[in-house]
């Protein structure tokens, strides 16, 4: 008998975990750390059993058999089918488990499990979307640095790109340029040394030099409005029509929001559910008869 529903956010920074009654009813959330599956798929599981563990202290409850719980989770890694594959083998013992990508859930939270559409950008981008016959189609998401456009990861790329010509004198230099020069140094020999030690998480910190510099500086104006033509794509590849409903997700994707255009911005929903929400969507979903 399943008493309770467990949601997993999962990502590279971290994991939120909310716990609700069989009818969905939230009882309380709690986090831990990170659970991407690329940095192991036993680790994943250990924080999101600290998580789970956690939630049920704060909802003032003994935790449980896991037979008595049903876990939904959105991972990052997910999609890496045999990552995916060892995270289910390796099931403690929850009585139902139902697995998907981060963007999944985001998409589920933010329209409430309905069709729509959903772009994401903070460190990364992505954008998935729910058409009404049960089908749907992601963009992006590939990864830093090769994809991610519009994600902070991609502004931050760019901005060490100018500096660097900056630097050369490849480019007159103005606010952006000496912010990333502040941040990680002004001579070849110590933005090379940044630059050999720096991941998509360092260069994603660089995106708040672009934003900070925008309305003093027309090169980081530039690229924030190329972000925002970036997150344009992904909207219309997964809409052409625009006949979705639309969620603009993620700290860049809402600080992008004021440069997408007029009719991106009227179409967009108010205030998307935080994608947890949607883990504990997708497990009441998967439990529910199929018609």
């Amino acid at each position: 008998m399943i008493a309770y529903l467990l949601g997993v956010d999962g990502g590279g920074t971290g994991t939120r975990v909310l716990l609700a009654t069989r009818n969905g009813a939230v009882l309380a959330q709690a986090s831990a750390g990170p659970s991407a599956l690329g940095q192991g798929v036993a680790a994943a599981w250990q924080q999101i059993l600290t998580a789970v563990h956690h939630a049920f202290s704060l909802a003032g409850l003994a935790v449980p058999p896991l037979s008595q719980c049903a876990l939904g989770a959105g991972l990052s890694g997910v999609h890496h089918q045999p990552w995916c594959d060892q995270f289910v083998a390796l099931n403690p013992g929850f009585a139902h488990l139902a697995v998907e990508n981060d963007a999944y859930i985001a998409l589920l939270a933010a329209h409430h499990g309905q069709p729509g559409a959903m772009v994401a950008a903070g460190t990364g981008s992505v954008g998935e979307a729910l058409y009404a016959d049960g089908t749907r189609h992601q963009v992006s998401g590939w990864g830093f640095p090769v994809g991610d456009e519009g994600s902070g990861a991609w502004l931050g790329l760019r901005a060490m790109s100018h500096a660097q010509e900056v630097l050369d004198r490849r480019l007159p230099g103005a606010s952006l340029a000496r912010a990333v020069h502040a941040k990680c140094g002004s001579n070849r020999d110590a933005l090379q040394q940044w630059c050999a030690k720096a991941g998509q998480n360092e260069y994603a910190q660089l995106a708040l030099t672009v934003f900070e510099s925008a309305a003093s500086d027309p090169a980081a104006e530039a690229l924030l409005v190329e972000a925002a033509a970036a997150i344009e794509r992904m909207a219309h590849a997964l809409d052409p029509q625009a006949a979705l409903p639309l969620a603009i997700c993620g700290s860049v994707g809402r600080q992008l929001f004021p440069r997408l255009a007029s009719t991106t911005r009227a179409r967009a929903i108010a205030s998307p559910q935080d994608a947890v929400h949607g883990a504990l969507t997708l497990v009441h979903q998967s439990l529910e008869p199929t018609p």
